[in-house]
């Protein structure tokens, strides 16, 4: 893996995540899921600024899953 990381630095990481709990490492990786969530719907809500609540959350579903999955999953009530 290619890094500017200094080597102790990743050392020091790697040890810190070997002693954190598993729910911890867990809540780490939720959190940074729904940071990229928000950042993505704030894309959504510039390139669609009319958009409701409920489309941007559409819009976001389409891009996450991709237009096969989607329509599998939501069909046709993405339009109710």
């Amino acid at each position: 893996m290619k890094t500017d990381t200094p080597k102790e630095v990743l050392e020091i990481q790697y040890d810190l995540y070997r002693k954190m709990s598993p729910a911890k490492k867990f809540g780490i990786v939720c959190d940074a899921y729904r940071f990229g969530q928000s950042l993505a719907m704030a894309g959504i809500r510039m390139r669609h600024p009319h958009a409701d609540k409920k489309q941007i959350w559409h819009i976001w579903a389409k891009q996450h899953l991709g237009g096969e999955l989607y329509n599998k999953v939501y069909g046709d009530k993405a339009n109710e």
